[in-house]
């Protein structure tokens, strides 16, 4: 019998029916998943490419979670990819650079190297400054230990640094990839080598080239014609070509790329032969030239304005088989013409182009632009530019910054200013170049407070201001002798960092020199050296100038000596401004010795030195030698200039050489007022001087048409030449003359002959020259005033004189040292010293200082009434006051005689330095008074007193 027993397998078996919390086959809520967990369902959905399901997972992106997942996917790029896509869509996330590092090994492991660029080129941009650069490096080396992946992200990222001009970068890669044992591909050496010549770094190609071949990387043509450029780019011509042939005999065939890079170089060097060597070479090899061999040719005839084997390079290129000539060519010799002002053969050259079915482009357009208002023709540029819509072309910032140039140089400001309105009108923002024009514009006729209104609103639109601002501003400034503020811009410019630039510097030190401030301009040089910055050969060429126009040449020679110490090339202009500062110190037998100097150095004068020379000689009354200087000047090609001829008719009319002077003049313009035709044949007597006139006159013929002077100006060199010579009655009748011919007279017209009236003692015809002069609306100066009253004093009308200076104010004049000496001479000369005296309290309560005239005339006054004590007082206050060394033999003198008492000497130079007063009107009175007394003794040694020279008009 079969017992029954409870058998527990059912409830066994329910119970392992049942569901187990172990099984986990329901899911888990999504926000509860661990982060292994969420790690391994975001992987999981990516292989699946179940990229829609992400969305269901509650997580937030983090640069820990892209890089955990890139580390665990990094078999699978897709993947990857399509997670890295995802994470850079999100709105408040960004990838890191460590995941873009960890993403591009990805990819290029397995030649996605397209999407590898992609991603390295994103990763750059990230780079805003050389902290992030530079770490790219770290964490791509980093990622590439951890993934043990091929390098070949290095060199894609050497490339991509090169091909973006990101050469401090590159070359930090370059470095890093050899000490890491990675060589850099070829390819990427080309772009590095390349990026570098063409930002300028020549120099550092030639030491990359020189690891490149250390590493055993073998080059190729490309790299053979980079290494070309990189050496002619250095000036290196020579090394470039050993470096061909080394090549060639290497067995590499160079291409027309390579050879083209030699001629440039040679073209840079200015070295055309050299240049048609490598062109027989290039035909010797059996290498086609090409269009831009010829124009390169052209380039260069052009620089050295051979411009007619410019034009046969151009007709060869017309003749080559398989050579198109295109506007290029074409525009480098319109170019090359524009540059030298030569815009009939510009326009002629345009017109071929037009003709042969060429169109013209915006570098044309441009050239000729720049030559028209070089060319002083300003108003055709203008139309040139309105005429580019014709071709289909649109002007661009350079067309309009060189228009406003153009007009700034003409002295057309407010024509300027309209070009920059029309500028703004067509959506071209005037820049910094712009700004800078119109500021010099400004400065060159003297519109100094709107130059500095502009500059103030440049400041306002925010425009970025560079040095050429600041040194133009500053040269403003100081033209305007307002030391002050140009002080405080030139404080400002140190502070925003141009403490190392040369050319602010040299601004600041010029500006200096021109105000005569040299211990100032000495101090700037000290601190430039103090702040390490260079001093270059316009610097010392600038403080040696500014020595000699003060007449302190043995100091503008200490600066000649420095710079030969320092190596540096003395220029034709430093050598001109020293003997600019002989003539000016009467150290005229030096100067035979600076040009013989000069010459054994290989400098050859030009037309400044030639000109320095005459006016030199002219001064010294030497015309014999300004003769000689003149004639050399024309042996050697040099035309002579309105200014040299208008120096040599000066001196002539001084010199009383009237007929000459008037010769000349005929010569240089019409002028035949009122020339003696029958003059002409005393020129053919023996003496000699009318042979070197009718010579000079006979150069005239040709160059003299070029002077384009115009009438008035020679007019008044006339009537001031005969009033100097004393031929007042001459000059009277050919002012006559000339106002019946429709001369219109200026204030300097009449100026000279009120002077020349009054000094001769004609004062009624000259105050009858004052009304006229008025009526044409001509308002006299001081100068005409000090003129008249001269004229008073001399002829004994001094209280007519006197009512005249108490109505100078009332005429909106004020008086000057000039006009008080006048008067305070006459009174001395009468006996009247008290009222000199007073004049000259009343100069000193006006703030005018006294000069060594001043003091002379009371010095005079008082030892005639035979006050010596209060002379000796008077020549001590001089001591004081005047400490030029030219005057110490002066000063010596005058004591001498004041101490024996003889009135009749210090008479002798009194009267000799009012004579050369007369001329007060004409030159400066301190030029004068230094030009008398330096020559003191001497002229006191004559028994009678000797007029001093008078400068050209």
């Amino acid at each position: 019998m079969l017992r029954c027993f409870p058998i527990p397998y059912s409830s066994r078996l329910h119970s392992h029916l049942r569901p187990q919390k172990s099984l986990h086959w329901k899911p888990r809520h999504e926000s509860k998943l661990t982060r292994p967990e969420l790690l391994d369902r975001i992987s999981r959905l990516l292989i699946l490419g179940r990229h829609h399901a992400l969305k269901n997972l509650n997580f937030d992106f983090s640069d820990n979670l892209l890089d955990s997942v890139l580390l665990k996917l990094k078999l699978h790029p897709t993947s990857c990819l399509n997670f890295f896509k995802l994470a850079s869509k999100q709105p408040n996330f960004r990838p890191s650079v460590k995941s873009y590092c960890k993403l591009v090994h990805i990819l290029s492991r397995v030649r996605m190297y397209n999407e590898t660029r992609s991603y390295l080129n994103e990763l750059i941009g990230l780079c805003k400054n050389n902290y992030s650069s530079f770490i790219v490096w770290d964490e791509l080396v980093r990622a590439y230990k951890e993934f043990a992946f091929s390098p070949t992200v290095f060199d894609m990222l050497l490339k991509a640094y090169a091909e973006k001009g990101m050469t401090k970068y590159a070359l930090h890669v370059f470095d890093n990839m050899g000490k890491c044992g990675f060589v850099p591909s070829l390819r990427s050496c080309n772009s590095l080598l390349s990026s570098l010549v063409r930002k300028g770094q020549s120099y550092t190609a030639v030491l990359v080239y020189d690891q490149v071949d250390r590493l055993g990387i073998v080059p190729d043509v490309f790299t053979c014609s980079i290494m070309v450029n990189a050496y002619c780019k250095e000036g290196r011509v020579g090394r470039a070509m050993e470096f061909v042939k080394e090549m060639e005999n290497l067995g590499y065939e160079l291409n027309v790329v390579t050879y083209n890079s030699l001629i440039d170089g040679c073209v840079s060097l200015g070295d055309m032969e050299q240049a048609k060597k490598v062109l027989i070479l290039m035909g010797e090899r059996g290498i086609l030239r090409n269009k831009v061999t010829f124009t390169l040719l052209i380039k260069g005839y052009c620089r050295q304005r051979k411009f007619e084997e410019a034009e046969k390079v151009l007709r060869e290129m017309e003749k080559e088989e398989g050579v198109v000539l295109d506007e290029y060519a074409y525009g480098v010799l319109i170019d090359g013409y524009c540059r030298v002002s030569k815009m009939d053969d510009a326009i002629r050259v345009r017109d071929e182009l037009l003709n042969v079915g060429l169109k013209m482009n915006l570098f044309i357009c441009n050239s000729l632009i720049n030559g028209y208002c070089k060319n002083g023709r300003v108003c055709e540029a203008e139309r040139l530019l309105t005429a580019m819509g014709n071709w289909d072309l649109k002007p661009d910032s350079y067309s309009y910054s060189t228009l406003v140039d153009g007009y700034c140089r003409e002295g057309l400001t407010s024509k300027a200013f309209n070009v920059c309105n029309l500028m703004l009108q067509v959506g071209i923002e005037p820049n910094v170049v712009t700004y800078n024009t119109l500021i010099k514009g400004l400065c060159r006729v003297s519109a100094f407070e709107d130059a500095l209104n502009l500059w103030h609103l440049m400041l306002k639109r925010g425009v970025s201001l560079n040095e050429v601002s600041y040194c133009t501003l500053l040269d403003g400034l100081f033209k305007m002798g307002d030391f002050p503020r140009a002080l405080s811009l030139w404080n400002d410019i140190l502070a925003r960092g141009f403490g190392r630039s040369t050319y602010a510097f040299n601004t600041v030190i010029n500006g200096l020199c021109k105000m005569k401030k040299m211990a100032e301009a000495e101090e700037i040089f000290s601190r430039m050296k103090d702040l390490g910055c260079k001093a270059d050969a316009i610097t010392y060429r600038t403080l040696s100038d500014g020595y000699c126009r003060l007449g302190k040449v043995e100091e503008a020679f200490k600066v000649k000596e420095i710079m030969e110490k320092e190596a540096i090339s003395l220029s034709i202009e430093l050598y001109n401004s020293l003997i600019y500062g002989l003539f000016k110190s009467r150290k005229t037998s030096e100067v035979m010795v600076l040009l013989s100097e000069m010459c054994i150095k290989g400098l050859s004068p030009n037309v400044v030195t030639y000109g320095t020379l005459i006016a030199g000689w002219c001064d010294e009354d030497r015309l014999d030698k300004a003769f000689s200087a003149y004639f050399d000047m024309i042996e050697k090609g040099f035309a002579p200039n309105v200014i040299i001829c208008s120096k040599i008719v000066s001196s002539l009319y001084r010199l009383g050489r009237i007929d000459e002077a008037n010769m000349l003049l005929q010569k240089m313009v019409d002028f035949d007022v009122f020339l003696d035709h029958g003059s002409f044949d005393r020129f053919q007597k023996a003496d000699g001087r009318y042979v070197d006139s009718q010579k000079i006159a006979d150069t005239l013929d040709e160059s003299a048409k070029s002077f384009s002077l115009p009438n008035r100006v020679v007019y008044n060199i006339a009537l001031a030449g005969l009033c100097k010579s004393g031929k007042i009655d001459d000059a009277r009748n050919l002012f006559s003359g000339l106002l019946l011919r429709g001369f219109n007279p200026d204030n300097f017209t009449y100026c000279t002959l009120i002077h020349g009236l009054s000094a001769s003692g004609n004062v009624n015809e000259a105050f009858f020259l004052r009304d006229e002069m008025m009526k044409r609306g001509l308002v006299p100066n001081i100068v005409t005033y000090n003129a008249l009253m001269n004229g008073l004093c001399k002829s004994g009308n001094l209280d007519r004189a006197w009512r005249l200076f108490n109505k100078l104010h009332s005429k909106g004049l004020n008086a000057n040292v000039i006009t008080y000496n006048i008067l305070i001479d006459a009174y001395c000369k009468n006996g009247n010293t008290r009222e000199a005296l007073d004049l000259r309290n009343k100069m000193l309560k006006e703030g005018i200082s006294p000069s060594i005239v001043t003091c002379s005339a009371l010095i005079y006054g008082f030892c005639k009434q035979g006050d010596v004590e209060k002379s000796i007082k008077l020549l001590d206050e001089m001591t004081e006051v005047f400490v030029d060394q030219n005057l110490a033999t002066f000063l010596k003198l005058v004591e001498g005689y004041i101490k024996q008492g003889d009135v009749k000497k210090i008479s002798k130079l009194h009267n000799m330095m009012q004579v050369t007063y007369h001329s007060a009107s004409v030159i400066s009175h301190k030029q004068m008074e230094l030009d008398v007394f330096s020559n003191a003794k001497k002229i006191l040694d004559l028994d009678s007193c000797i007029m001093s020279q008078a400068v050209s008009c």
